[in-house]
């Protein structure tokens, strides 16, 4: 159905084309002023309707005139022309910086970097755009230590979208939360959100400080006397380190603390009641015993101790067996 304004927009553009030199207000005095000032600026933004200099000379105010349709379509073509050129023009320009940026200005900071090999990076911004630039260069892998959080939403929404974007580059996400903080909702389900994005998350009961590595390349520490809360962001300063031999060093301390962290139950599918044979394995296992011992014990085949070893192992989110009997220990269930 026609709008009221584009019907009143044709009509009065049809007596413009009749009665050329009149202006629109004269052609329908029986229109109130909202309704014609309507239909002359729908005429206006077609183009069918143009300013033109009045018969008086400079000093007269323009006066509306109608043009074909054509010529409005052929103003309308000229005014995208010009617009499109503008934009090519702009384009080309930031091009020109950035390859001026590239050229001129990246080789000096490459060269700082590698001259220094460490950055003390200041103010909650600037350290939250180098958290977000180290999760966009992610492309291997991304460790970090996270022993206090940012309840807020903003934070926790802030540091997932982060960490899905190393994931999304293929890069391996592995964290470590202080189990106590998993016991916050809030902590909880971002953790959750992560796990399912595919990242590997363990729990330890305590964590010395906050520290991210980025493929092997990167550290990221907090500055020393930055402030005890745990997360980058709130503390106010933090040091970028990028000497291989130090990052290395910094990546096996997450290691250690990996190595003794656990997966926790809580992300699981839930768990299962141990059966008396599950326990038994667990126990000979603790004691040191192998896997051909293990069977003589229990009166099975090796394949078989084999299979409930994999299966405990996995489900205690272990690496190894002993890893298997220490998390057990600490579920109490040894």
């Amino acid at each position: 159905m026609e709008s009221t304004t584009g019907t009143d927009a044709t009509q009065l553009y049809a007596r413009l084309l009749a009665e050329p030199g009149r202006a629109p207000e004269s052609l329908r005095p029986d229109w109130a002023a909202p309704r014609l000032a309507a239909a002359t600026a729908e005429l206006r933004a077609l183009g069918l309707l143009q300013p033109a200099a009045g018969p008086g000379g400079a000093d007269d105010a323009p006066a509306d005139t109608a043009v074909s349709v054509d010529t409005a379509v052929r103003q309308l073509l000229l005014d995208a022309d010009a617009r499109v050129t503008d934009l090519v023009a702009a384009l080309r320009r930031a091009r020109d910086s950035v390859d001026r940026l590239h050229t001129g200005y990246l080789p000096l900071q490459q060269r700082h970097r590698a001259d220094t090999g460490l950055e003390l990076v200041r103010g909650t911004d600037r350290i939250a755009a180098l958290l977000e630039d180290a999760a966009r260069g992610a492309r291997t892998e991304a460790l970090s230590l996270r022993p206090g959080q940012d309840l807020s939403g903003p934070a926790l929404a802030g540091k997932l979208a982060r960490e899905r974007l190393a994931l999304a580059h293929g890069a391996a996400l592995r964290t470590i939360y202080p189990a106590a903080a998993l016991r916050r909702p809030a902590v909880l389900a971002h953790v959750r959100e992560l796990t399912g994005a595919g990242a590997r998350i363990r729990a330890a009961h305590s964590l010395p400080l906050w520290l991210i590595v980025v493929d092997a390349r990167l550290a990221i520490l907090p500055a020393p006397g930055a402030g005890p809360d745990g997360h980058p962001q709130g503390a106010g300063a933090a040091v970028v380190v990028r000497e291989p031999a130090l990052v290395a060093l910094v990546a096996e301390l997450f290691e250690y603390f990996w190595s003794a962290a656990w997966t926790p139950p809580e992300l699981g599918p839930g768990e299962t009641e141990m059966t008396d044979r599950q326990l038994a394995v667990l126990r000979l296992l603790a004691a040191g015993l192998t896997d051909a011992a293990i069977a003589r014990k229990l009166e099975v085949s090796e394949r078989t101790v084999r299979r409930l070893v994999a299966e405990l192992t996995a489900g205690l989110g272990a690496e190894s067996r002993f890893q298997a009997g220490v998390h057990a220990a600490r579920r109490g269930w040894i």
